[in-house]
């Protein structure tokens, strides 16, 4: 079971391998950041293949983490107290492990739900954008998400660009997409979204994101009540960013 250090109201969920995961919000942040992966149990015991699997996940995870993916399998192995011939039967490639390390951390924490809150009419265009948020920061700002995520930019993994790939498709083009109905703009359909229009939602995005790289990466201060924080992020996007949009759009539109 890894234990993750995060912003912290204690939300509690299983990824599909059976890991907990411990997430905390409305606190500070804690000044040590940490990932703790379960103790290999005593060499007595004979673990089954899906526990010992389980097992090399959860290490790998903290591991790259700590070490980034410059961090050799045969150090991973040693960590695990197992043979680094035994590491690769479970994982027969460095990459195929940190494949199953992209599917844990990255593809298993998006939650289905948060696709219907940000196009959700039915509430305030800000209401939408700070659920949407918030509801993210419970499963993302925490120290192995980001640190990985950085790690992976910087060795040239694909985490990124997946990763990334998900969050153009299921965050951003919808923020465009529902301004532009806001504001009374041309929908996509007739004027489609091009980069200019994007990399202002990216600035809703970065702002976000910003703030959990300067704990993780950067081990400084953010704000105890990260609701209010992202809330205010959000009221001042919206504050300047409909002006910009609107110019955008209508160049787009011709």
């Amino acid at each position: 079971m890894i234990h993750y250090e995060s912003i912290a109201k204690i939300v509690d969920f299983k990824n599909n391998n059976g890991m907990d995961c411990e997430i905390t919000m409305n606190k500070p942040f804690p000044m040590t950041s940490k990932c703790t992966a379960k103790a290999a149990p005593s060499k007595r015991k004979r673990m089954s293949p899906e526990e010992r699997e389980t097992l090399i996940v959860d290490e790998a995870i903290c591991f790259f983490a700590e070490h980034g993916f410059e961090g050799k399998t045969r150090d991973l192995a040693k960590r695990l107290g197992i043979t680094q011939p035994l590491l690769y039967r479970y994982f027969p490639s460095k990459e195929s492990l940190i494949e199953r390390v992209y599917q844990e951390v990255y593809v298993q924490r998006w939650n289905p739900d948060w696709d219907d809150l940000i196009p959700d009419r039915s509430r305030p265009l800000a209401d939408r954008l700070a659920a949407f948020y918030k509801e993210y920061a419970r499963a993302v700002y925490d120290y192995v998400w980001v640190r990985i995520f950085l790690y992976s930019g910087l060795k040239g993994v694909d985490i990124n660009d997946r990763y990334l790939g998900i969050i153009k498709d299921k965050v951003l083009i919808p923020v465009c997409t529902e301004m532009r109905h806001e504001y009374k703009l041309p929908s996509p359909d007739k004027t489609p979204i091009e980069a200019e229009e994007l990399e202002l939602a990216w600035g809703l995005h970065g702002m976000f994101f910003y703030r959990a790289v300067r704990h993780f990466a950067y081990s400084l201060p953010v704000a105890e009540d990260i609701d209010q924080a992202i809330e205010n992020d959000v009221s001042m996007f919206l504050a300047g960013a409909p002006k910009v949009h609107k110019r955008i759009v209508k160049k787009a539109a011709g």
